[in-house]
């Protein structure tokens, strides 16, 4: 009988318990786009950057505690103060092509935050290739002094 009591009581405990965290404000992090393809990223222009916007669609204040890239050529900025719910902020993030290898790059910077999910990725894509030889011909005129 002890036993059935103490069992009654732990499993009303976890229901209590759980009804709490159901019952708890939580931010919540809402990106409008959670991936950006730059296309193609000339050889002579590797800097690009791009600036994903989010929103927090919880009831609490949403804080991002890190945004961290996959690699050092990509350099994740974000909203410092806590952003109320509703409002908008948002996390620039560049892309520096310099001293790479023609190709297709791949990079991702994962946010943590207090959100209810804490852990949200971002992906950004392109292509580094030579500019076509008509092109480099305009740049170079362009930029030259007489």
């Amino acid at each position: 009988m002890k036993k059935l009591l103490i069992l009654a009581l732990l499993a009303f405990g976890q229901m209590n318990g759980l009804m709490a965290q159901k019952n708890a404000k939580m931010a919540e992090i809402k990106f409008e786009e959670t991936s950006h393809d730059f296309g193609e990223v000339y050889v002579d222009t590797p800097v690009v950057k791009y600036t994903f916007v989010f929103t927090n669609t919880g009831d609490a204040p949403l804080v991002l505690h890190s945004a961290t890239a996959s690699c050092g050529c990509t350099v994740p900025e974000y909203t410092k103060q806590p952003v109320k719910p509703g409002e908008k902020g948002q996390i620039a993030v560049t892309y520096n092509g310099y001293g790479m290898q023609p190709g297709h790059f791949s990079k991702t910077i994962t946010i943590n935050s207090n959100a209810k999910s804490e852990r949200v990725r971002l992906y950004i894509t392109g292509d580094i290739t030579e500019r076509p030889t008509e092109e480099k011909s305009d740049v170079f005129n362009k930029s030259r002094i007489f």
